[in-house]
């Protein structure tokens, strides 16, 4: 299994974080919905079976890096989801049981091309949600875990868009 393609800086613990409801309510997209890190994860994996069926295993494991990274995040929210209070629940607001993940989300593509495309589009929407929920949180600690991510989600942007060009070239 490849390393997680990940900024060199450690991750902010959920040490501390007490029930919050608010910011509960603000990081809980992030988690599980069709532009979550769980969708970004079996995205990701999908992605990198086919470009290894094609023989470009530098991109696969490129893409298994990044999967590793999102799993990663996948984890640290969770516990910052239990941690704000509810249990980590595979929907768009836990402990809510209804909304709840579906693979149909995926970005499956057509082409590997389409499949890095989609990638990008992605971690664009990430970054972007990301840096939204900055403005509306109040929770330093809870801030302090979203900005750590985000760091990570543009260097897989970063990542991408090279292979993209890498690709097409």
């Amino acid at each position: 299994m490849p390393k997680a393609l990940c900024v060199d800086l450690p991750y902010p613990t959920t040490e501390g974080i007490c029930p919050d409801a608010l910011s509960l309510k603000i990081i809980s997209p992030a988690y599980a919905t069709s532009t979550g890190e769980l969708n970004a994860t079996l995205q990701y994996v999908y992605h990198s079976f086919f470009f290894s069926k094609k023989s470009y295993e530098n991109y696969a494991d490129a893409l298994l890096s990044i999967a590793v990274a999102e799993m990663h995040h996948l984890d640290l929210l969770g516990e910052t989801i239990l941690a704000l209070g509810a249990a980590p629940v595979y929907t768009r607001y836990p402990p809510n049981g209804y909304d709840f993940y579906s693979g149909k989300y995926v970005a499956y593509g057509r082409s590997l091309k389409e499949m890095l495309e989609n990638d990008i589009m992605g971690e664009r929407h990430a970054i972007c949600g990301y840096e939204k929920m900055l403005r509306y949180l109040k929770n330093e600690k809870v801030k302090a875990i979203v900005s750590r991510i985000i760091l990570d989600e543009k260097l897989h942007l970063e990542t991408l868009e090279k292979l993209l060009c890498e690709f097409k070239g």
